[in-house]
C-alpha cells in the first residue's frame, strides 16, 4: 500500500519540534529565520544541527559566514516566528541593531543574537551535508547564555504553523 502525500504530511507534522530563530551573517548582510528542524547531534564535541532550505537567504549566509546562532523563544510569545518566515529587515539607529524590529547584538562569531531570547547558542559550523531540499549545518557552540531559566521554550505545537512532510510546489 502506497503512502499518500496528505497522510505523510499529517504524520510528519505530528513529530514534536522546537521553534527557534536562527541568526546568520556574512559580511554586512544579516538575517534571521524561523526554524523547527534543530537538534543536538553529538556530545563530544557538542554539535547542534539545523536544517536550512537550500534556497533560503539563511543557507547562503551560514555557508559563507560559517556560523549561526540558535535563539530559543518563550512559548508565551510566538509572534516573532511569523515575522521571520521571510528575509529580515536590518536597521541600525544610535548604535542599536534590529532585525524586523527585534534588538540583536553581534555574537563572538559575528552572527546576530536576539537580546530577548530566553536562551541562545553561538555556533561555529564544523560540518554540513546537503540532503536534497535542505542542508544540515552542524555547529559547535562557542558561546551561549540564558536570560530566563523558568520559561518554557516554544515548540511548533504552540502555534498553528506546520513545516515538513512533502515539498509543496
Amino acid at each position: 500500500m502506497a503512502l499518500d502525500n496528505e497522510l505523510l504530511n499529517r504524520i510528519t507534522w505530528k513529530i514534536p519540534n522546537p521553534l527557534a530563530l536562527v541568526g546568520s551573517r556574512a559580511g554586512d548582510e544579516w538575517n534571521a529565520m524561523t526554524t523547527s528542524w534543530i537538534t543536538q547531534v553529538s556530545m563530544e564535541p557538542v554539535l547542534i544541527a539545523v536544517a536550512v532550505e537550500n534556497e533560503a537567504v539563511t543557507h547562503r549566509l551560514i555557508r559563507d559566514g560559517r556560523s549561526f546562532t540558535l535563539n530559543l523563544w518563550s512559548s508565551d510569545d510566538t509572534k516573532p516566528f511569523v515575522k521571520f518566515s521571510k528575509p529580515a529587515q536590518r536597521d541600525e539607529a544610535d548604535g542599536t541593531i534590529t532585525l524586523n524590529g527585534r534588538v540583536v547584538r553581534e555574537a563572538a562569531t559575528g552572527a546576530p543574537v536576539f537580546v530577548e531570547a530566553l536562551a541562545w547558542l553561538d555556533c561555529q559550523v564544523r560540518h554540513e551535508h546537503d540532503f536534497g531540499t535542505h542542508t544540515l549545518f552542524m555547529g559547535e557552540p562557542v558561546d551561549g547564555g540564558i536570560n530566563d531559566d523558568e520559561l518554557r521554550p516554544a515548540a511548533m505545537s504552540d502555534t498553528r504553523m506546520k513545516y515538513g512532510g512533502v515539498k509543496r510546489h
